[in-house]
């Protein structure tokens, strides 16, 4: 059975740092595209950042968090992070991992097939 498992959310103040986490077992991790997305309340579920399977090495991000956040991968841990730096009180969310089966990287949600249960991360102003 496969799982995502995050961590890593919590409060912190406008301008701060997290680093998200996100296990993955269950399935070989390496190959597949992983995504960040995050759902504020009463919004939709939005991608903020993906990252190709082996042997590509891309990245997307969405335009509100580029030059903030950063993901990377560890495939020898099964792990995928989302470092975020300078928060502000607008990226509060719950924040999802995701992954594909595919190694390239999309931005639609229905086409991640795995989901981890989410992680609050609230910034305060």
């Amino acid at each position: 059975q496969v799982q995502l498992v995050e961590s890593g959310g919590g409060l912190v103040q406008a301008g701060g740092s997290l680093r998200l986490s996100c296990v993955v077992s269950g399935r070989t991790f390496s190959s597949g595209a992983m995504g960040w997305f995050r759902r504020a309340p009463g919004e939709d579920r939005d991608i903020v950042a993906a990252i190709t399977g082996w042997p590509y090495s891309s990245t997307y991000y969405a335009d509100s968090v580029k030059g903030r956040f950063t993901i990377s991968r560890d495939n020898a841990r099964n792990t995928v992070y989302l470092q975020m730096n300078s928060l502000k009180p607008e990226d509060t969310a719950v924040y999802y991992c995701a992954a594909r089966s595919s190694a390239a990287v999309t931005t639609v949600v229905n086409e991640y097939v795995y989901w981890g249960q989410g992680t609050q991360v609230t910034v305060s102003a």
